[in-house]
């Protein structure tokens, strides 16, 4: 595998307009001038801004020869948007159709060959906007959210009820026009959070430290009310209208997107491509799964989307 120290790329800190407010995106572009490029489309899961290592892996795209776009949702990292941290399914993807739309105006990216790639909550995103019929190359979608009841169910009853009452809270304050109500994301078992698995905290400030940025750098939080809607949303109902490749990578030990859902999920997309690894939900992000996980991304990419025209390779 190439690495990001063979620096073959510059990048740039953009903006994208989606529905009037502006997202924030940073782009990767190889040196050279091959023509037109394919490029990947970038966005993190739930509650999580693309600092969180989601780099690592642009870099990596950027090298092997993609034009790379990784943006965050609007309210959350380094987007506008207020009021912040208020995980809106219906917006972030609208987020991602304005994303995928910015990416195609840029003058160096092939149209036809652009990539949507997405992480945890936003691989459900990605699936959901692929089956919608979003014109897409390919999918990579890692640790899907695929079901919105599997990740209740993966909870727990306990964890899910202590958060009902925040979400309650929340959805009056929103229909009073008052601040969101905010649970954490992640949080140790028995705490009051959207994910209280045993990996879960751990992995989260592995994320963080791993990335090189500060600990409170970026709100652990989300707005309330998504733990009454979560178990609501099923990216695996728009599975069997996916058109395009898709590569599905599921961890064996995910507490929080359980493999056999997801294997399920997977067998009904046409054209799906599926890994399993040894590891938990946040194993992939980090060594020593990592680099395992990256090259079959690389590997689905240049099969499918290669960085070159079949006759420049």
């Amino acid at each position: 595998m190439v690495e990001p120290s063979a620096r073959a790329f510059t990048t740039s800190d953009e903006w994208f307009d989606s529905r009037g407010t502006r997202c924030a995106a940073r782009v990767y572009r190889p040196d050279g001038d091959p023509g037109a490029r394919p490029a990947v489309v970038m966005a993190h899961g739930f509650g999580s801004p693309r600092a969180l290592r989601l780099y690592a892996y642009a870099e990596r795209f950027a090298v092997a020869g993609y034009v790379v776009v990784v943006f965050d949702y609007r309210g959350f990292g380094e987007s506008e948007g207020q009021p912040r941290q208020v995980l809106d399914i219906g917006m972030q993807h609208a987020d991602w159709r304005s994303a995928l739309r910015y990416t195609r105006s840029l003058e160096e990216v092939d149209r036809a060959r652009v990539v949507a790639w997405g992480t945890s909550f936003a691989g459900g995103h990605v699936l959901t906007i692929a089956g919608q019929g979003e014109p897409l190359a390919a999918v990579v979608a890692q640790v899907p959210h695929v079901s919105g009841p599997a990740a209740v169910r993966s909870v727990g009853p306990r964890a899910a009820l202590r958060t009902v009452v925040p979400a309650l809270r929340d959805t009056v304050a929103a229909r009073l026009g008052r601040e969101p109500v905010h649970v954490h994301s992640v949080g140790l078992p028995g705490a009051t959070a959207m994910m209280t698995s045993p990996d879960a905290y751990p992995g989260m400030m592995r994320l963080i430290h791993e990335s090189g940025v500060a600990e409170d750098a970026y709100p652990r939080t989300v707005a309330a009310c998504i733990a009454l809607r979560i178990g609501l949303y099923s990216p695996q109902r728009w599975a069997r209208f996916i058109d395009c490749p898709v590569l599905i990578q599921i961890a064996a030990q995910d507490a929080i997107t359980p493999r056999t859902v997801a294997e399920r999920a997977a067998a009904r997309i046409r054209r799906a491509t599926v890994r399993v690894y040894d590891g938990g939900h946040f194993d992939p992000y980090v060594a020593p799964l990592f680099d395992t996980v990256l090259a079959d991304q690389l590997e689905f990419l240049n099969a499918y989307v290669p960085p070159l025209p079949k006759e420049n390779a």
